[in-house]
């Protein structure tokens, strides 16, 4: 019997099967149907017992259709096997870790509570927003980082002094290890966001960034608003190209034709959400994590 057997959901079938054979484990397939008014239906095929159940699903857009469709399968595999790990790549309401305005409902709390009484007993995400958002889980968890493959892909692209740039004070110990990969240094623009309306800008002075090469890294990108302003912030500063990398490309709406029109050259993200930027393959790191 194997020790590992793999079922993809919907969102990230393709991952599920990379994970799979990086592990040598059988690949379980599902079939999901989602109704004209949005109810998914899910069908299984076998489910072989006594193995550790890898459940893979990011829960990107639509988030709470993949993410019920996520418990739902959990809930499936575990009347057959006592160990269900969660694997969500991408793990969606990660940013919703804690209240910043009165009122404001701690959705994390909510989905951690209802992955652990779907059955999961171990949820591994990549790069999490914030590690506040694994407090909730009264399970192991695991973050693991994209970020070394991501360096990877950078140091075969032949960059001018490349120069990594965090967005913001937040990305700055993700900028620092990044930089650190490519044997390069970094710089951390100052960002302030308003909470309620969502506009973004930048506080930072001059930086030297002449003649460089610039990679922009950040987790996640949405509707890619810090990204642009970091972008333009930059190419006044007269540099040279500009890349973007990030674990996560949501790129809600036309986010990556905006982001490209500001100036950056090429966007590189993982295929923890699967895009035609998705050149950097994350299923090698999950696997690791799992062994």
């Amino acid at each position: 019997m194997a020790k590992f057997a793999v079922i993809g959901g919907n969102a990230s079938k393709d991952l599920a099967k990379r994970i799979a054979r990086r592990l040598k484990s059988p690949y379980m397939e599902t079939q999901t149907k989602v109704f004209p008014d949005g109810e998914s239906k899910i069908t299984f095929r076998r489910i072989p017992k006594k193995s550790i159940i890898l459940v893979v699903q990011s829960t990107y857009p639509p988030v709470d259709t993949n993410l019920l469709q996520a418990l739902t399968i959990i809930s499936q595999a575990r009347k057959v096997s006592s160990k269900i790990y969660a694997i969500i790549p991408y793990m969606g309401y990660a940013r919703q870790d804690k209240q910043f305005l009165s009122g404001e409902a701690v959705t994390m709390s909510i989905v951690a509570k209802m992955l652990q009484a779907a059955g999961a007993k171990k949820v591994i995400v990549v790069d999490i927003h914030s590690k506040t958002a694994l407090n909730h889980f009264k399970i192991p968890t695991e973050s693991v980082s994209a970020i070394p493959e991501l360096a990877k892909y950078f140091k075969k692209l032949k960059l001018k002094n490349p120069l990594v740039v965090s967005p913001d004070m937040g990305g700055s110990l993700r900028a620092k290890k990044f930089a650190s990969l490519l044997n390069t240094d970094f710089v951390t623009l100052k960002k302030s966001r308003n909470r309620k309306t969502g506009k973004v800008w930048i506080q930072s002075s001059k930086v030297d960034v002449h003649e460089r090469d610039l990679i922009v890294v950040d987790d996640i990108i949405s509707t890619g608003g810090s990204v642009i302003r970091a972008t333009q912030f930059l190419k006044r500063q007269k540099c040279k190209r500009v890349f973007v990398a990030c674990t996560h490309g949501l790129f809600i709406g036309d986010a990556e034709r905006k982001i490209k029109k500001a100036g950056v050259s090429q966007i590189i993200s993982t295929n923890t959400i699967p895009r035609s930027t998705s050149k950097v393959d994350v299923s090698g790191v999950i696997a690791e994590s799992i062994q």
